[in-house]
């Protein structure tokens, strides 16, 4: 099913496509404000009829008919008609990021580049410079961003896949020829970015399960006896590993851990066949490894720790997220009230800060009057029979300069803040460190957010050395972001356990910008836990009164210096 992620990008596509062939400015800034206004509704579109669609604000009447098409065919008539004018691999350089539908026009109906490889040549035969509006720093950028979009090809986001995972588990439990199954790969390992889903299964034959997948929206492309290979909606690829009871831990673990992990402990060694993983890491004399550890890292030395890496059940808290005030969809109450019913304790919010104008940042005005209203809140919960509180935080941008966006007397107002970057993301190193090493050692940060600004298979976020910057943190008293948005997850999961070594502490924050967005921790508990993350170095795995504590100190410290 689509979500409205989904149709936001699928409104977009056409958005995009209309300007490009010369469609009516007006009407190509509704269809993008309409798209990017469906990311922030709550509801499912996908599970609404037309005449609901009609009642929903942000749709309107002559876009409701198009998204109820969308939810039932994937795509709209006049989507369809663009798509036919236009060569597919004019369709694929709109892709490519920072290459707007009229760039890419120039490219087309002026210089006749059709597809990516002509545009990759053309870039590295520097033709683009002399094209009016290009010049060698865009050159140089589209021919980077390009090598990125290629590096990245047939890769998906590991949310993104769990619907998918979620539908294959139902069909193998209903299917009468799949004895047993489990999936494997990538996902069972939670790595943030999955290649392909792999399923091991027990069957005296794999081709019926095949063939009742693919009278859905998968397609065989290659088969042997051992394995079956299929295509879901042309892009996600499903392995299906043939396997037996008897060697059921054998091939379950080949499947599932990395080949460094499998050389780590010698798996080549292995010469008989084992019905369990566990009874097969025994036979080597080694504990069992969690499927999620299996890197070939240092899952051997911390193995005795492994009961003890944090879980969703361990967060107390939720901190960085967004309301009304600024770009968010939902009110204060509503954040609040809804982190409360999922047993959290508290919740830290942080709207945006004045220099994102873009986001609805906070002028000192509003600023005051949010906090305000987080005092009258409090006062109520304060009556409540179970312990709730909002804390009093602000996203702030980290400026050009390094500076953070309020003077002190409004950022003394906060009781956490969050500082990070959302501007100038095209930075060399050295820059980058100067701005975030400066934020860094403001007395008034708490957390340094999503550290490098990526985007999981959209950008690779700006260059920085993960040891110096975690260092200048851990010096400074500051907590280093986990921003568990499944399309960030930033920091790296790999430089967790360089961070806690140093003595650093880590936040697993959603950056919620809705109710529904809370629940994203649990992708930053998947990616923590393959970092050795425990609850004593998570920030938000402490219960109230100590985390209370904990921001009254870490205050008196930094601005006692």
């Amino acid at each position: 099913m689509l979500d409205n992620r989904d149709i936001s990008d699928i409104l977009t596509q056409y958005a995009r496509l209309y300007e490009l062939h010369d469609g009516n400015p007006f009407k190509v800034k509704s269809l993008a404000g309409a798209a990017y206004n469906i990311k922030k509704i709550g509801e499912p579109l996908a599970e609404m009829s037309e005449e609901e669609l009609f009642k929903v604000p942000q749709i309107g009447k002559s876009l409701a008919p198009k998204i109820y098409e969308i939810t039932q065919t994937g795509s709209f008539k006049e989507l369809d008609e663009l798509i036919a004018q236009t060569p597919a691999g004019v369709i694929d350089i709109l892709k490519v990021k920072g290459l707007g539908p009229k760039k890419v026009e120039v490219l087309w109906k002026q210089v006749g580049i059709t597809s990516i490889p002509e545009l990759l040549d053309a870039c590295r035969e520097n033709r683009l410079v002399e094209i009016k509006g290009f010049g060698f720093k865009t050159q140089a950028q589209i021919l980077s961003d390009i090598e990125f979009k290629f590096s990245n090809e047939g890769k998906f986001h590991w949310a993104k896949m769990e619907p998918i995972v979620s539908f294959l588990d139902d069909f193998f439990k209903d299917n009468e020829d799949v004895l047993q199954f489990e999936v494997c790969g990538d996902f069972r390992r939670l790595s943030d970015i999955v290649n392909s889903i792999d399923y091991l299964i027990v069957a005296d034959n794999l081709e019926p399960i095949s063939e009742a997948l693919c009278n859905g929206n998968f397609e065989l492309i290659d088969c042997t006896d051992e394995y079956y290979t299929l295509l879901y909606l042309e892009a996600v690829t499903i392995n299906l590993y043939k396997s037996s009871y008897d060697s059921w831990g054998n091939d379950l673990l080949r499947y599932t851990a990395t080949d460094t992990h499998l050389n780590l402990i010698e798996f080549s060694t292995i010469n008989q066949q084992f019905d369990s993983e566990e009874s097969l890491y025994k036979s080597l004399n080694l504990p069992f490894i969690l499927p999620e550890l299996r890197e070939g890292l240092r899952e051997l030395e911390i193995a005795s720790l492994q009961d003890k890496l944090i879980t969703y059940k361990d967060l107390k808290g939720v901190l960085h997220n967004h309301t009304t005030y600024s770009d968010g969809l939902n009110t204060l109450e509503e954040m609040a009230t809804h982190a409360k019913n999922m047993g959290l304790s508290y919740i830290g919010i942080c709207d945006h800060s004045q220099t994102a104008a873009y986001a609805g940042g906070l002028k000192p005005e509003r600023v005051l009057d949010q906090l305000q209203a987080i005092d009258k809140l409090n006062d109520k919960y304060e009556a409540s029979s179970t312990p709730f509180r909002i804390f009093k935080g602000i996203e702030s941008d980290i400026l050009g300069d390094g500076s953070l966006d309020y003077t002190d007397d409004i950022l003394q107002l906060f009781d956490l803040v969050v500082a990070s970057v959302h501007s100038n993301l095209k930075m060399e190193q050295d820059k980058a460190h100067q701005r975030l090493v400066k934020a860094i050692e403001n007395p008034y940060t708490t957390i340094l957010g999503h550290p490098t600004g990526r985007l999981l298979l959209m950008r690779p976020g700006y260059p920085i050395d993960h040891q110096y910057i975690i260092d200048a943190c851990v010096a400074n008293n500051v907590v280093i972001e986990l921003n568990a948005h499944p399309y960030r997850l930033d920091i790296d999961w790999r430089w967790i356990d360089y961070a806690i070594n140093k003595g650093g502490m880590i936040s697993i924050n959603p950056d919620a910008h809705q109710k529904e967005g809370l629940a994203d921790m649990r992708y930053g508990v998947n990616v923590a836990r393959k970092g050795y993350l425990r609850p004593e170095n998570c920030l938000n795995a402490k219960d109230l009164s100590t985390f209370t504590q904990w921001l009254e100190n870490n205050a008196k410290t930094k601005r006692s210096r």
